[in-house]
């Protein structure tokens, strides 16, 4: 690593992953050496995994990151590559979800050029909460972009841009895949509807055999075996049932479920039914079990669900593209209305395609059935999109508040503040003879309500969400930032609540420069 660099960062457990690297090249030679000594070719797939763990674990402990007054500086196991200040227009937060259980993100820089691409260095990284070593970095990075970028200057930096899952400016490769994937299954289950309704004809059709039918036209009618029952095992933690005959004809055991094999016991003597050499069931006199046969009903449902699971993503990546001209970092409307539209069809289609799975207008009943179904589906679909619709900031609002009547508006002041302490507050209440005021209640009666102080306040823009801003408001709320004698203030409500706030308190705008747009999260 070059000394002379201003920001260094390194792999950490350096040791911990040369050890990973040696232990992969190891097993990778472990399991070439028999596999050439015996000609046995299933050594390697092991091999091949080691090496491959291995490869990783060196690609990862040779990683370099650096940067000075040239630029950032990135050396990998397979690419080096530079890049200067004055082509960087924007220094980033990366943020990726992972172990939800926890409540843990991954955190990571990324690297927006002046011709748009896009870069996302592989160090530094951190996991909340332990973020601080990251947010140093981070902040010496923008340092040296302020001091050596296009334009450089040594004020304060701007407002920093947090991407995530959910907000403009990521990806949507994922959501893209899925709903691929997902839609392949759907085509591939349909394909086989109708070879499994003929398989399904064919076994309800079939008759026992008649005596004297030749061994080679068995195979097509139902043949009964006598058989004794020598055990049963019924089905342990992620195993199958099995039932254990005497006599190996037609076979030694047969795989059936765990109910079965519970109620049939050791020395029953059943009858079996045998069609096309599979034993479609077994008859006793304390149980009988039956295959269960799929058919068209089955695989149509399999379709149908698979193509509902694929609107899912496919909502994602359409709020995406609703939201492809808003600025980086705006938190984007959630999709579970779409989820909510889906779940509702699939309450009424797939029980259409499990019963009906060839003719849906096949009778008045099924004709109504799907008439109404689909009529339901297009009008949540509509309700969905409107209520997905991305409001620009500064929609008029309804009118404002009566003077003499009192209206408790569901608002959250995101910073803590001295009529907001430890951020208490999630009404504002507007109108009647008190001044507006933060009270923790929805109403009625002004019980431990803070007063606002409006004579310090001026409103400086009103913008979206953001991600970073608070994960506990609604991502279709709007963010009004105010200046409290210096003080950054955000207060954040539904957009035509937060133009009825903002109406009551009279607010003037500061005569700075509006702020740029970008995302307003800090790390």
């Amino acid at each position: 690593m070059t000394d002379s660099w201003e920001v260094s960062c390194r792999p950490r457990r350096k040791r911990t992953l040369w050890a990973f690297v040696g232990l992969g090249w190891a097993g990778a030679v472990a399991a070439v050496v028999p596999a050439a000594s015996t000609g046995m070719g299933a050594w390697l797939v092991p091999g091949l995994l080691c090496a491959l763990a291995g490869f990783a674990a060196l690609h990862r402990v040779t990683v370099r990151v650096g940067a000075d007054g040239g630029g950032l500086h990135s050396r990998t196991l397979l690419r080096r590559r530079s890049v200067p200040w004055s082509e960087v227009a924007e220094l980033r937060i990366r943020v990726r979800y992972a172990h939800l259980a926890r409540g843990q993100e991954s955190r990571r820089v990324s690297v927006r050029l002046r011709d748009g691409r896009r870069w996302e260095l592989p160090l530094p990284r951190a996991w909340t909460p332990r973020t601080g070593e990251f947010d140093a970095t981070l902040d010496r990075l923008r340092a040296l972009h302020r001091r050596h970028g296009s334009g450089a200057t040594t004020a304060e930096p701007g407002p920093l841009t947090v991407i995530s899952g959910r907000t403009t400016g990521s990806g949507r490769l994922g959501s893209v895949v899925a709903c691929v994937l997902l839609l392949a299954g759907a085509a591939l289950a349909a394909r086989t509807v109708p070879d499994a309704g003929a398989y399904e004809r064919e076994w309800e059709s079939a008759t026992p055999c008649a005596p004297g039918t030749p061994a080679a036209e068995r195979g097509d009618c139902l043949r009964t075996v006598r058989a004794v029952i020598a055990r049963t095992e019924p089905d342990l933690p992620k195993k199958t049932s099995w039932l254990y005959f005497t006599d190996d004809r037609p076979m030694e055991r047969l795989a059936v479920s765990s109910e079965a094999a519970e109620q049939f016991r050791a020395g029953d003597r059943v009858r079996l039914t045998v069609w096309r050499g599979v034993v479609k069931e077994v008859a006793g006199d304390r149980h009988v079990w039956r295959e269960h046969t799929p058919g068209a009903g089955d695989f149509a449902m399999l379709a149908a669900a698979l193509v509902l699971a694929a609107g899912y993503p496919a909502a994602r990546v359409l709020l995406r593209v609703r939201g492809r001209r808003r600025p980086d970092g705006e938190v984007l409307p959630s999709a579970l209305p779409f989820g909510a539209s889906l779940v509702v069809t699939a309450l009424w289609l797939l029980p259409l395609c499990y019963l009906h799975p060839a003719a849906p207008f096949a009778s008045p009943t099924t004709t109504v059935w799907t008439s109404l179904g689909t009529l339901t589906t297009l009008t949540l679909l509509v309700w969905a999109w409107r209520a997905t619709r991305i409001r620009p900031p500064g929609e008029d609002g309804e009118p404002g508040v009566p003077a003499d009547q009192e209206v408790f508006l569901p608002a959250r002041f995101l910073d803590a503040t001295d009529y907001n302490p430890h951020h208490f507050g999630t009404h504002v209440v507007v109108g009647g003879d008190d001044p507006p005021a933060v009270v923790p209640h929805p109403g009625p009666g002004r019980f431990a309500a803070r007063p606002l102080p409006v004579s310090r306040l001026t409103l400086t823009r009103v913008r979206p969400i953001r991600e970073g801003d608070a994960d506990t408001i609604p991502g279709n709320w709007h963010v009004a930032e105010l200046d409290d004698a210096g003080t950054p203030v955000r207060l954040a409500a539904a957009p035509a609540d937060l133009t009825r706030i903002l109406r009551a308190l009279h607010l003037p705008r500061t005569p700075a420069a509006p702020v740029p747009e970008a995302g307003t999260a800090t790390p």
